[in-house]
């Protein structure tokens, strides 16, 4: 059975796009995320560095295996703003992703579908900006073993091409390792068959 173990996400952020329509400017940003953690710090960031735009509208997906998601129309009519950047985010099939509209009002009023629009098509047009990347889904192992066979170890990561996250070579050392997903399983029987090694999953 194939197991699928890459995921598409942005590279880099983007450069802020600006749409015009009927004397409101609505400015998109889309930011590569791990966790709601830099989610909020990126929101806060942007609150302070535009004192006059009235709503910040946004999107994220996170996840691979397991998905989570939101959409916050951030005062606007409901589902006028958030999940039309959402459906963009799910369109070009991206996750562990941040998209905020950021609108200055400028007095003439949308409507419902002047909205769905706007944001759409400004979320729309940052991911058409966005250099998209393939990445893979690691699995992180630990390794634990005593430094006599430090050599053992250190063979099989050279011959697996396996990349080292953290160590810690002491009497008792231990190193964090990280595979693709789909390789995982035969990396987990290797380090199981030499004894005296020690490995389990790391959560």
């Amino acid at each position: 059975m194939e197991i699928n173990d890459t995921y598409k996400t942005i590279a880099s952020p983007s450069e802020p796009y600006l749409l015009k329509e009927k004397s409101s400017k609505f400015y998109g940003y889309a930011f590569p995320v791990e966790n709601e953690e830099e989610i909020k710090l990126i929101l806060e960031d942007l609150r302070k560095n535009n004192n006059g735009a009235v709503h910040f509208c946004y999107a994220y997906q996170l996840g691979t295996e397991k998905i989570s998601y939101r959409a916050n129309d951030d005062g606007e009519p409901n589902n006028s703003a958030g999940m039309p950047i959402y459906g963009q985010i799910q369109s070009f099939g991206v996750t562990n992703i941040l998209i905020v509209v950021v609108r200055y009002f400028g007095g003439i009023k949308l409507g419902v579908g002047g909205l769905i629009s706007a944001y759409k098509t400004v979320a729309q047009m940052c991911l058409q900006e966005c250099e998209i990347v393939e990445k893979t889904i690691n699995v992180h192992f630990l390794v634990s073993f005593d430094y006599q066979n430090m050599n053992k170890v250190m063979r099989v990561i050279k011959e697996k091409n396996l990349d080292i996250v953290t160590q810690k070579m002491e009497l008792n050392c231990e190193i964090e390792i990280k595979t693709r997903k789909k390789n995982a399983e035969q990396i987990f029987d290797i380090f199981k068959t030499l004894y005296p090694v020690e490995i389990k999953y790391k959560e």
